[in-house]
């Protein structure tokens, strides 16, 4: 009878097995023929959105190789695809990704008569860019959409024009568009966080000897920062810390350089209260104050109008935590491979300078009763008021999440962020703003930064905004996610119907952006990939996702065609997997080189994919 009973139970166990096993092999195969049709649709959808935007008139000319008559078939390749049941954020992806081709040149580089491939920011060769056209502004936001890019020989030779050919070896030109006494490279025109984006990028695409070859030109990089654009006043509140003109942090004209120009006096007597707005906003005020005779008896005050008033901002500071810590990860990654003791300790000198610009940049930036980071005039200007603090909330406070620059655990700083949603902060109608609503001095029909919406801002705030849910919240809320989510869709929206990227939009009021068409100042598939969808790329061979997408925006989502660590990767969300069947069946499945390798029934939950071989 035992034998008879163990008999009965192994029959049972035999036919349960085969049962799930066909089962799960059943749902495998609907999940691959599911991915199959994704693949299709999206690189359908991607053909059909080129020809649309190829069709668009009273456009800029591309600036390089790649135009209507190739640029799909260099694109369809190349670059990740995507589609989900939003129409508007699949052709917006599409539409950046042909935006960016037309910005792509192939430029004989003179320093080695090599080609290098640089991307421009503005069409054609404006007197404020490189001899390449290129300009360095929005490099780092360049680098990380093109990290992306399946092929990394662009990118790579981008970086190394910035780093080691022309950009880096000779001066900005001292033109009439040079408002500036302090002469540095090309590379260094404007502020920007290169060596951060570079190590984001060998995270897509890692490359040893590629990187151990840059090290030292990155070194360099950022050595001329640490060089040309720290205080140096012993004593003095902002001694060490970063400083920078708004102007060349990209940003021209802002509150938190108004105020202490009306503060100053002397040299800068000619800010008041009444009549600063004739002389700091906007372009035209520059030729005005060109006509002010104060020019001539302070000339270390002005270049060429533009008055000298370096601001230690929470923007430049965390830009050159980031790339600090990159260079201290990069080195610790070499250490690894070398073994070679010098490495070690470059790693751990790098580590310790960013420690301590962290620590001090947050204990002077901070204002408790304000609850956010603000900027102070430097101590080392030769004329004004030094040391001193704007009290005005600026959207570039939220930088140092951008960088994970808030220590683990600290949670001191978290008020800051319900500034982005309140009306009297950051939010708006029709987008972020750059100033705090509520601020005397808040003005976004300007052609500045003092309230006015820029897509180079909306980069920066939605992946600081990610990093603190991801890296700070104990638990995310739906609230939270909406809020990500809204940022994002608004900027979608002003996209328009015919799509395009411009330089600023009005947050009140605007519907589309204003300034040059086609411009590539900002991210955006990035800012959909890393942020909204949660794909954290890794130096090990592995990654996770963690999607903040709210699961009740989209039925499904498909992002695929990614080439990290030389593996294809595919990922696909669906809450209906069958239209016969009832209810929720929602499903995240990842595919590496054509195989799932990973599933979960929640959207938002973390998850990790190891050991790629």
């Amino acid at each position: 009878m035992k034998n008879y009973s163990r008999f009965k139970y192994t029959l049972l166990f035999l036919f349960f097995t085969v049962v799930c096993s066909s089962a799960c092999t059943n749902k495998e195969a609907n999940y691959n023929k599911e991915l199959a049709r994704l693949k299709n649709e999206a690189q359908k959808t991607f053909s059909d959105d080129v020809h649309e935007f190829n069709a668009y008139e009273h456009r800029p000319k591309s600036d390089g190789e790649y135009n209507k008559r190739n640029v799909e078939d260099f694109l369809k390749d190349k670059v990740p695809h995507f589609s989900s049941s939003n129409e508007d954020f699949t052709e917006v992806f599409n539409y950046r990704w042909w935006m960016m081709s037309k910005h792509l040149r192939l430029w004989t580089d003179p320093t080695d008569n090599k080609e290098k491939w640089v991307f421009t920011e503005f069409y054609g060769w404006p007197g404020h860019g490189s001899m390449s056209g290129a300009i360095p502004c929005p490099a780092a936001h360049q680098f990380y959409d093109l990290r992306w890019f399946r092929d990394p020989q662009y990118l790579r030779s981008y970086v190394e024009f910035y780093m080691k050919g022309y950009a880096s070896k000779n001066n900005q030109r001292e033109n009439r568009a040079f408002h500036s006494h302090i002469s540095r490279p090309e590379s260094h025109h404007y502020s920007s966080w290169m060596v951060d984006a570079t190590e984001a990028f060998l995270k897509i695409h890692p490359n040893n000897k590629w990187r151990d070859g840059m090290l030292p030109y990155l070194e360099e990089h950022q050595k001329v920062w640490d060089d040309k654009f720290t205080v140096k006043k012993p004593g003095a509140k902002t001694d060490g810390l970063y400083k920078i003109l708004d102007l060349y942090d990209g940003m021209e004209f802002t509150i938190s350089a108004t105020l202490p120009l009306i503060a100053s006096g002397g040299a800068y007597s000619i800010f008041t209260e009444k009549d600063w707005r004739k002389y700091y906003l906007g372009w035209g005020s520059i030729d005005r104050q060109r006509a002010s005779k104060l020019n001539e008896t302070y000339p270390q005050a002005f270049a060429k109008g533009y008055p000298l008033m370096y601001l230690v901002r929470p923007s430049i500071n965390s830009y050159y935590y980031g790339n600090l810590k990159s260079l201290a990860n990069l080195y610790a990654l070499k250490a690894n491979t070398s073994n070679d003791k010098q490495d070690l300790l470059k790693s751990k000198e790098y580590l310790h300078k960013a420690q301590n610009l962290q620590k001090d940049a947050l204990s002077t930036l901070w204002n408790e009763e304000d609850q956010f980071f603000n900027s102070y005039s430097a101590a080392d200007n030769a004329h004004g008021v030094k040391d001193w603090e704007a009290r005005v909330r600026e959207s570039v406070g939220f930088t140092p999440w951008y960088f994970n620059m808030i220590p683990d655990g600290e949670n001191k700083y978290d008020e800051a962020w319900d500034m982005l949603s309140s009306q009297k902060g950051f939010n708006n109608t029709k987008g972020m703003t750059t100033a705090e609503k509520q601020h005397p001095l808040y003005n976004e029909k300007a052609y500045a930064w003092n309230g006015r919406g820029w897509p180079f801002q909306n980069s920066v705030v939605n992946k600081a905004y990610a990093n603190y849910l991801k890296n700070y919240k104990k638990e995310i809320s739906k609230s939270d996610r909406d809020q990500l989510y809204n940022l994002v869709e608004k900027l979608v929206k002003m996209h328009g119907v015919e799509r395009n990227i411009g330089e600023y939009y009005m947050p009140t009021d605007g519907e589309q952006f204003g300034g040059c068409k086609d411009y590539f100042h900002s991210t955006f598939p990035d800012m959909l990939i890393e942020d909204l969808l949660g794909f954290t790329a890794s130096h090990k061979n592995e990654f996770t996702l963690q999607p903040l997408l709210p699961e009740d925006k989209w039925d499904y989502f498909y992002l695929g065609n990614i080439n990290y660590h030389n593996h294809d990767v595919d990922i696909v969300w669906k809450k209906d997997w069958d239209a016969d069947k009832e209810g929720n069946q929602s499903q995240l499945c990842v595919w590496v080189d054509d195989q799932l390798v990973a599933q979960q029934d929640s959207l938002n939950d973390k998850l990790t994919v190891e050991e790629l071989q």
